[in-house]
């Protein structure tokens, strides 16, 4: 009898216990607490200010809506607004200057509406040199990040950082690769479509440029009216794009912009896609996407400078994760997208975007965003014969590509770091290019870079990069 009242006593006070937490308005469903987690702080201000970023590392969607965020003193609150929901694998970062600001010895706690229950903390003792966050994401413990990446996945690298730079893979010696002055300055985004034929964009004026060899380097098509490029237009015919990446794809040519160059204080990124077909000395573009409302808010010369192009049958062979389902990626839930997904990099901060395209023009779907572990990306090249994702930075970074893999998670994380050949100073290389696998040679193939200065009156430079990993 005593023990089957201890028992039946227990009974009662579980029943209880979950009638009260019903009654005092947390959420409903205690097994989705967990799966939200501060993910990344900023504490040393700047612009924005402040802030606090969130990760969703569960399966379903999680309502936040009127969750508090503190630091370490307990008047200071930020309330999330209503109607906000986060997505599996989705971040937000939410910009807590406007309530309170965070100390060098400080703290950031979670907790669910009304301030009921602690969801996640983290404190610190002083300042990072870029930000706190976990590595992996959501899952790891806190470390100094290698760049700051709100509202994206932290900069981590291997083993919580970035991997240590090593020297380039291939030769050290750089050679010029076109004719003096014919492209002058702001030539920026190189694109392989076959060893004979090198697509370039120039971001001012907006121009698109066919390259084929000239000997040892390249020039200009002489064909087809492509000898001076062809000027770029939005798709009304208006309108002078800052043309800074370009790709190639089994769907056509695209072009990521940050501006429209006749409205130069004002972003606006766009991919854009044109029929390199058409015998016309101008280009209108025959579809764009306007990924304003998806990117953060950024400076007129911040925003996307990089775009290359991920088959899905590499995607689903290495069981990369989607981001906006929560689950790997399926490519039957975009349809309409074509064969691959689209990468962009943005200048501000060196976040990848990696997006679903529905060809048809204007609708997009965010597929997950990638930490690249540089403050800028310049230019992005994925390389089938290795699947690698290459991410360029120009001086800023020391003129550095890091090199993103797949990894158990599904993510493209950085396995490595090169510096940029001793042979070559540290230009404002702004385009980067590896040469299809047919060109190998002594296991070396070509890579070319795109100096957007013009430096001593070249814009293009070769070199070479081991045929494999």
């Amino acid at each position: 009898m005593r023990t089957n009242w201890r028992r039946e006593a227990h009974i009662i006070a579980v029943a209880l216990t979950v009638l009260a937490v019903g009654l005092s308005g947390a959420p409903a469903s205690a097994q989705a607490l967990p799966t939200v987690r501060i993910n990344e702080v900023e504490s040393s201000g700047g612009s924005p200010g402040d802030w606090i970023e969130l990760v969703n590392t569960g399966t379903t969607a999680v309502d936040i809506s009127k969750w508090v965020v503190k630091d370490n003193d307990n008047s200071h609150s930020y309330t999330i607004a209503k109607n906000t929901s986060l997505a599996p694998g989705a971040f937000l970062a939410l910009d807590v200057e406007s309530s309170f600001g965070l100390g060098s010895s400080d703290s950031a706690r979670l907790f669910t509406a009304g301030s009921s229950t602690l969801v996640d903390s983290y404190a610190w003792t002083a300042h990072a040199t870029t930000s706190y966050g976990r590595c992996p994401d959501g899952t790891g413990t806190f470390t100094t990040t290698t760049a700051v990446s709100k509202g994206a996945a932290n900069a981590c690298g291997t083993s919580g950082g970035q991997p240590t730079p090593g020297s380039w893979p291939g030769d050290s010696a750089v050679t010029v690769a076109d004719a003096s002055n014919v492209f002058g300055g702001n030539l920026s985004g190189l694109s392989f479509e076959s060893a004979g034929v090198l697509w370039a964009v120039n971001n001012g004026p907006g121009k698109l440029y066919r390259l084929v060899p000239n000997g040892s380097a390249w020039r200009p098509d002489p064909a087809d009216g492509w000898a001076a490029g062809k000027a770029l237009h939005y798709a009304n015919g208006s309108g002078d794009p800052d043309a800074e990446g370009v790709v190639v794809t089994p769907d056509g040519l695209f072009v990521a912009t940050e501006r429209d160059n006749g409205n130069g204080s004002t972003s606006l990124p766009k991919i854009l896609r044109y029929d390199t077909g058409s015998s016309a000395s101008s280009l209108n573009a025959t579809a764009e996407w306007n990924l304003t409302a998806d990117l953060p808010s950024l400076a007129a010369n911040a925003g996307p400078e990089a775009l290359s192009w991920v088959p899905d049958s590499f995607l689903t062979a290495h069981g990369f994760r989607d981001e906006h389902t929560g689950a790997v990626y399926d490519p039957a839930s975009y349809p309409g997208h074509g064969s691959g997904l689209f990468f962009t990099g943005v200048e501000a901060g060196g976040t990848v975007y990696a997006y679903a395209l529905n060809l048809s023009g204007g609708g997009y779907t965010r597929v997950a965003t990638i930490a690249s572990g540089f403050a800028g990306v310049m230019d992005l090249e994925f390389e089938p014969a290795t699947g690698h994702l290459w991410a360029a930075c120009d001086d800023t970074c020391q003129g550095r590509t890091s090199v993103l893999g797949i990894d158990a998670q599904g993510r493209f994380t950085a396995t490595a770091v090169h510096d940029r050949p001793t042979g070559m100073p540290n230009y404002n290389n702004e385009g980067f290019a590896i040469a299809p696998q047919s060109t190998c040679t002594a296991g070396r193939k070509p890579v070319l870079w795109s100096d957007d200065a013009n430096d001593g009156g070249h814009a293009l430079r070769a070199g070479t990069v081991n045929c494999t990993p």
